[in-house]
């Protein structure tokens, strides 16, 4: 098999030369020929003529204790993955496409066994040191044998890496089907092998990190603040992916509350802010700066998947291995009167792991689907293949009987009931749980749906924690249910084992949150992964949303399809419509603006 990654673009070629030559390009794409050519000046939504220099303050809710992003030990600070380049870059506005950037050419073996990245020789770690191939194996084996498990996961299906040249390196598969494995390859961020040898790796790290990237740590205070500063003589800064991006150093100083953090963006002390709360996004942004024009307040319409966020039900715990349990305890949430009394009526509910694309399931299973679900029937719920899958719809009012009486159906079969207005199971012991949360402010959306549980005779509480407890909980599992989020994108594959399989449910700081363990959902998350064609790959991700939806493993939240964002008038952009709503990487500090905001916000207006 030809290599899908490249999609239509090999079709391009000649018959006699597709069966015998490799592909080689300056761009990789899961959905079709990339939309710049070879050569092209800048990505479209990036001015090449931006100016360069101030700084942005931006928020941050948690704390940092260090600066190794890939490992599960310490609390990283996220804004230093800005020091590393990867070999390719993603583009803003195109689904799955990524161009050349450490690497100017990939090459994809013909039979689809292999693919090669010939690395630029002007590559340069910030002290000089050339980047080359080796720096590149050396990452890709470092990060399989001490990141964090989701690496080994992504590529479990390369067979090895090896050096073939100072500036060209390969990746050998195991099998030919994994679409888009050369793709994920792709993402890999290149870190410095002789920096890291005499560092342990497998330790959080304190010392401002080496990499290739725009930006280097600059002044930092483990918890509060941390400075991430141009690097002005940065080697890829005329790259046709970097020309005019990372026009500014950002300085971002952590909260432990998101109430504050707010007050801060209106003192003038954070000049941007992307707002996730309905009610602050409503009610929040009246505040005089706003009506003056010196805070601007906009929503960027975006065109992305929006997977799954939800009250993730932890499987690992006794209380939600029955999936009746769960889809009980799934139907007392009212999500249409907490979409009208919490919410402004912003959201749409969420249906679907893959929603807001094409990928999501609806209706019953048929043709493709249905012939892969199959041979699976009498291990799956008898309802999937006679019913559409739907969510609870109510009135609002907050009187929610229909779907309490559902429940409680639902609950009796899977053995509890109601004693003295107490959920108990045969020993007599009552239902309870904890919901556990990061952010005070989701506990407006946890109380309620504590309450409608108590009508039941159910002991649920809440129990918020800060960003190093709650991920250590998170890391190890510790919980019993949480708010999670499943992001998701146009082409899903090999991430999909790290949600949902067998393999990763024990792994310590693994994203299968839920502890999904079933055979089935194993097989299809295999049959999204090695999908030959875009047709193939649509009816596995049906299946396979089906079949997550119909177990339950989640009370399904709800989703945007905008980004909200406010900022002091400061900024510069190139103002077009992008697939992923906005770039703000692609942003750059205007001399003017800012001048007149900062002034107005020196003098307490």
């Amino acid at each position: 098999m030809l290599a899908a990654l490249l999609g239509l673009l090999v079709s391009t070629l000649p018959l006699a030369v597709q069966a015998q030559a490799p592909l080689r390009s300056h761009a990789l794409s899961l959905m079709g020929p990339a939309a710049l050519p070879p050569g092209f000046a800048h990505f479209p939504y990036a001015d090449p003529n931006a100016p360069k220099g101030g700084e942005a303050a931006l928020g941050a809710i948690g704390t940092f204790d260090s600066f190794n992003i890939h490992i599960v030990r310490g609390t990283a600070a996220g804004s230093a993955g800005l020091v590393y380049d990867a070999l390719m870059r993603a583009s803003a506005d195109e689904a799955q496409v990524a161009y050349g950037h450490l690497a100017h050419t990939v090459e994809a073996a013909a039979d689809g066994m292999s693919v090669s990245f010939e690395l630029r020789p002007e590559a340069r770690f910030h002290d000089g040191v050339p980047v080359t191939a080796e720096d590149v194996a050396w990452t890709f084996q470092t990060l399989i044998a001490h990141g964090r498990p989701h690496y080994r996961q992504y590529w479990a299906d390369v067979a090895e890496v090896r050096v073939d040249s100072p500036h060209r390196v390969t990746f050998r598969f195991k099998h030919a089907n994994n679409r888009e494995l050369a793709h994920i390859l792709g993402q890999l961020e290149v870190l410095p092998k002789h920096w890291w040898a005499s560092r342990d790796f497998a330790r959080p790290l304190t010392e401002p990190p080496l990499g290739s990237g725009p930006y280097r740590v600059g002044r930092f205070e483990f918890g509060r603040t941390l400075v991430m500063e141009r690097v002005p003589d940065y080697w890829g800064r005329d790259l046709p992916t970097a020309r005019g991006m990372a026009n500014f150093d950002r300085r971002v100083e952590y909260f432990r509350d998101s109430t504050v953090a707010l007050e801060a963006f209106k003192a003038g002390q954070i000049d941007f802010r992307q707002e996730n709360i309905a009610k602050e996004w409503a009610t929040a942004y009246e505040f005089p700066a706003v009506k003056r024009g010196l805070v601007k307040k906009e929503e960027f319409r975006h065109r992305l998947p929006t997977g799954m966020q939800g009250f993730v039900m932890n499987t690992r715990r006794e209380v939600f291995r029955d999936a009746r349990v769960r889809e009980g305890l799934a139907r007392v949430f009212d999500f249409e009167w907490a979409n009208t009394n919490l919410f402004y009526g912003a959201y749409t509910r969420t249906g679907s792991y893959f929603s807001n694309s094409p990928l999501a399931s609806s209706g019953l299973p048929q043709g493709a689907e249905l012939a892969l679900i199959e041979p699976y029937r009498d291990r799956l719920p008898a309802a999937l293949f006679t019913t559409p899958f739907t969510l609870p719809v109510t009135d609002g009012s907050g009187n929610n009987r229909e779907q309490l009486r559902a429940a409680l159906g639902l609950l009796r079969e899977a053995g509890w009931t109601v004693r003295e207005r107490r959920l108990v199971n045969e020993a007599g012991r009552q239902m309870r749980f904890e919901i556990l949360l990061n952010n005070p402010a989701f506990e407006r959306v946890a109380l309620p749906y504590v309450q409608w549980l108590g009508r039941m005779g159910v002991d649920a509480h809440v129990r918020t924690v800060d960003a190093a407890q709650y991920q250590r909980l998170m890391d190890t599992y510790d919980f019993d249910m949480t708010v999670e989020v499943f992001g998701q994108s146009e082409s899903p594959g090999n991430e999909q084992r790290g949600y949902w399989t067998c393999a990763s449910a024990e792994q310590e700081g693994g994203q299968n949150s839920a502890g999904v363990c079933n055979p089935v959902v194993d097989e299809l998350v295999e049959k999204v992964i090695n999908a030959p064609d875009r047709a193939a790959l649509e009816a596995a991700t049906h299946a396979l949303d089906r079949v997550l939806l119909w177990n339950w493993y989640v009370v399904p939240h709800w989703h945007l399809r905008t980004i909200r964002a406010a900022y002091w008038d400061r900024f510069g952009r190139v103002d077009m419509p992008l697939r992923s709503g906005m770039a703000f990487d692609a942003w750059w500090i205007d001399p003017k603006r800012s001048a007149l905001t900062d002034a107005a916000r020196r003098a307490g207006n």
